[in-house]
């Protein structure tokens, strides 16, 4: 078993502010049997979808997908993290529905703080009472060291962070990304994700995914680490096959052990999936 623990679906692309069309490749819409063909090439078998617009509607988009299709685990959602009483409201409303974490595109607000604010954090503690893990985004530089404080400081709360914090493309910029990562590994209930790294979907050089991945296996190790293929955002250039192709070869130098957590384990225990 293999979960894909960041898959994007959506339907309608003017729904997505940030999707313009310069974005041509993946400026259409995405049906969720071309989504499953393309991550079981690169070997997955079941996928959690993952939001890509703070709205309701496109979390109920994927919670209707995860309700119609056995393939899809799960849904990390958006609610919103400024306002604990709605977002209350609504993890009450979604609560025996398929929806197992939250996140919010924290990387396009300006406020490098958010994750620090008193309302936020009150929606957190929602989140850490019901189990719900917080995705974090493209946390590198701007939200890396707020997304620390939040798992550190908000008792049970779970913090997976996607896309390794989108590490710098600068070789001088990732020793500083390297202490970063490592801080937030030191808080027990933080994981993180071996996801989206590439720049604009054009796969990263060899030896810069070699020094992400063994910065990433250093800091969290298997067990704290999941896979996920960020698809359909590699369209943006090389596609999905070259990074595929790297996570392969890197996976392959693990122990049986090992390669299960990372496969399936880490993203079944932080989600709470069947696997």
């Amino acid at each position: 078993m293999r979960i894909d623990a960041h898959l994007h679906v959506w339907q309608d692309p003017a729904a997505l502010e940030w999707l313009t069309a310069e974005l041509a490749p993946i400026h259409r819409g995405f049906a969720p049997a071309e989504a499953r063909a393309a991550i079981a090439a690169a070997g997955f078998d079941r996928a959690v979808l993952v939001q890509a617009a703070d709205t309701d509607a496109d979390t109920e988009q994927l919670l209707a997908l995860a309700e119609a299709h056995d393939w899809v685990a799960g849904v990390v959602g958006w609610v919103p993290l400024d306002d604990p009483a709605r977002a209350e409201q609504r993890l009450d409303a979604l609560a025996g529905r398929p929806l197992v974490g939250v996140r919010a595109l924290i990387h396009d607000q300006p406020d490098d703080g958010l994750l620090d604010r008193p309302v936020v954090r009150e929606t957190l503690r929602l989140l850490a009472e019901r189990a719900l893990p917080l995705d974090v985004p493209d946390a590198w530089p701007a939200h890396l060291a707020a997304a620390t404080r939040a798992a550190a400081e908000v008792d049970g709360l779970i913090v997976v962070l996607d896309h390794l914090g989108k590490p710098p493309s600068s070789p001088d910029e990732l020793p500083r990304w390297r202490a970063a990562l490592s801080g937030l590994a030191a808080v027990p209930t933080a994981l993180a994700k071996v996801s989206g790294l590439h720049r604009a979907g054009r796969a990263l050089p060899d030896d810069a995914f070699d020094e992400v991945w063994d910065a990433a296996l250093e800091a969290f190790g298997p067990e704290r680490l999941m896979l996920g293929s960020d698809w359909p955002m590699p369209l943006l250039s090389d596609g999905l096959e070259p990074l595929t192709a790297q996570l392969e070869r890197a996976i392959g130098a693990l122990s049986p052990a090992e390669c299960r957590d990372l496969e399936a384990g880490t993203a079944a225990r932080a989600y709470r999936l069947e696997v």
